[in-house]
């Protein structure tokens, strides 16, 4: 874990976003269509944790933006070359756009100034999404990478970002993938060579201390 000293200097909240990645109800909610997945976001604490981050990110002027993924009813444009997209044309529930699939989880709660950028093909939360627009429009520098899942979206989300230039922060005990061995092994063998892996409880330290310091 970095220092306190060390994070605080990468978490200046005019230079940080919060970036939450498919925190939404038809994958985290009860109704999810990966209810194993759902179900390790939930008991893990990695979905509460999100929201706590999201929470701090709000009272200390922090920008938050909400990565969501979903696709048209007729599936025009979406991606069909890969195992994975085949596979979720047969889950039960889909992630259509304007359904409640695909509003943001509680317990996050989403705020008036908040994004929330919906992708409708690809694997990347980043890439091809706008983000990085949104984030070089914001000044920002270091982007805080929470949500699920530890398989995929998220590892992709950390690489887009150090690919296009900003420093990447992960709270370990706020992203979750499944089997739940997986999360902390990929943390430590892959994203910890990237990115500034820490810890929520450190993270909403280092907003409150920037606060105090207002």
């Amino acid at each position: 874990m970095p220092s306190y000293e060390r994070l605080g200097e990468l978490l200046d909240p005019a230079g940080t976003v919060l970036l939450t990645v498919e925190c939404q109800q038809g994958v985290v909610g009860p109704d999810s269509a990966l209810p194993e997945l759902a179900r390790e976001a939930r008991s893990s604490g990695a979905l509460r944790n999100v929201a706590r981050l999201v929470a701090g990110a709000h009272e200390s002027g922090v920008q938050v933006i909400h990565a969501v993924a979903e696709r048209r009813p007729d599936g025009r444009g979406a991606n069909r070359n890969a195992r994975l997209f085949r596979a979720a044309e047969r889950l039960p529930v889909h992630q259509l756009a304007g359904s409640t699939a695909v509003r943001v989880a509680p317990p996050i709660e989403v705020a008036e100034e908040d994004f929330v950028v919906r992708r409708l093909h690809g694997l990347s939360p980043i890439h091809g999404t706008g983000v990085d627009a949104l984030l070089r429009n914001l000044g920002c520098r270091t982007l805080i990478v929470t949500g699920v899942s530890a398989n995929v979206a998220v590892p992709n989300a950390v690489f887009d970002a150090v690919n296009l230039g900003y420093t990447a922060v992960v709270p370990a005990d706020a992203i979750a993938g499944v089997p739940a061995e997986y999360t902390p092994a990929m943390i430590r063998n892959t994203l910890a060579l990237v990115a500034t892996i820490t810890a929520t409880d450190e993270v909403l330290g280092c907003l409150a201390r920037a606060r105090g310091r207002r």
